[in-house]
């Protein structure tokens, strides 16, 4: 990865935290850099119909053992738009050639109670898998924030169709190392750790007991564990569970100890590994 387009594209929109849309400046020649180093890009408009054609098309390119390989391969190096790739995989598995279905997907209100806005969302796509998200049309999508974010930890819009393009196609073109010795090592701790959970174990507690199994910081770990959940590696036994706290879970919601991991999923994935 170009060293100076990396720092191109994190300069605009990361500075100790987010840098607000207003202020986020990029001079023509660093964008065309960037660009051609393949870290940025022009921005997406599309539609709910052709981005789903595409990345149903993709698909005969991509295996399970190059997402299962990509992700491996990003444990010791924190490549971690290596390690998107999987969820994304699993989503793009999931989806069903259909037209776009509008249904509703929520609401705001104001002080008065009265309806400032509606969203509307697939049908189809959300009834598929939990967290498929399908809008009718995509206009100017920035496509360099949805890298940015991949880059930096590891992805954190799975689900999202606009993204499942991106993440598939920017997987496609990736040089893709093998897997060392210690790519292996940290899964089976990560498993390891995953298999030794208290019973009554949240989500952010297996976020906190990994913080000592690979090299990550906080949200890193986060959406790690969401990567897992959304493969099935973290599968829970129920759906029925209640919530505690806020939080940002989205596939690992219901997960909780006693639940442990699903060898299914992770032999299909990474069976030829372990």
């Amino acid at each position: 990865m170009d060293k100076r387009a990396r720092k191109i594209l994190f300069s605009t929109y990361w500075k100790n935290g987010w840098i607000d849309n207003s202020q986020r400046t990029i001079t023509r020649d660093d964008f065309q850099y960037a660009k051609e180093k393949g870290l940025m890009f022009d921005p997406l408009t599309t539609t709910h119909d052709r981005c789903l054609h595409d990345i149903i098309a993709m698909l005969s390119d991509i295996t399970v053992d190059l997402v299962a390989t990509a992700f491996l391969s990003s444990l010791s190096s924190r490549r971690l738009d290596l390690r998107s790739g999987l969820a994304s995989y699993f989503i793009a598995k999931q989806l069903t050639p259909h037209v776009y279905t509008s249904v509703l997907s929520g609401q705001s209100y104001d002080l008065d109670g009265n309806i400032t806005h509606t969203s509307y969302t697939c049908g189809v796509c959300r009834d598929l898998k939990y967290g498929i998200i399908g809008r009718e049309n995509y206009h100017d999508i920035d496509l360099n924030v949805l890298n940015f974010e991949r880059i930096k930890w590891g992805g954190v819009r799975h689900g999202a169709l606009d993204y499942t393009l991106f993440d598939l196609q920017q997987l496609r073109l990736a040089d893709i190392p093998q897997p060392s010795a210690d790519d292996v090592s940290i899964l089976n701790a990560i498993l390891a750790t995953i298999a030794e959970s208290k019973p009554d174990d949240y989500p952010s507690m297996l976020e906190k007991n990994l913080a000592t199994v690979i090299k990550s910081t906080k949200d890193e770990r986060k959406v790690l564990i969401e990567i897992l959940a959304c493969i099935g590696v973290l599968q829970p036994r129920s759906y029925e569970r209640p919530s505690r706290g806020k939080h940002d879970w989205t596939y690992v919601t219901y997960w909780r100890g006693e639940d442990k991991f699903n060898p299914d999923a992770v032999s299909q994935y990474f069976g030829r590994y372990l």
